[in-house]
């Protein structure tokens, strides 16, 4: 898997996935969906890849070398 998000997007998708997960499990009701954004936000995040941004080019993360 091609790791392609840097640290600020990573640190940003943490907390609005334990966020989402609060709410969820705070609100009940239809908030079930914000767990379930909450849960893959934190997975994408311990990875440090996010499938959506592969099709598209796009990659937070430092260019490395010279």
């Amino acid at each position: 898997m091609v790791k392609n998000m840097g640290t600020a997007d990573r640190i940003v998708r943490t907390v609005l996935g334990v966020a989402g997960i609060v709410l969820g499990i705070a609100l009940g009701g239809l908030w079930w969906i914000a767990t379930g954004v909450g849960v893959v936000f934190l997975a994408t995040s311990a990875v440090s890849s996010c499938p959506l941004y592969l099709p598209f080019g796009i990659s937070t993360r430092r260019k490395t070398g010279a």
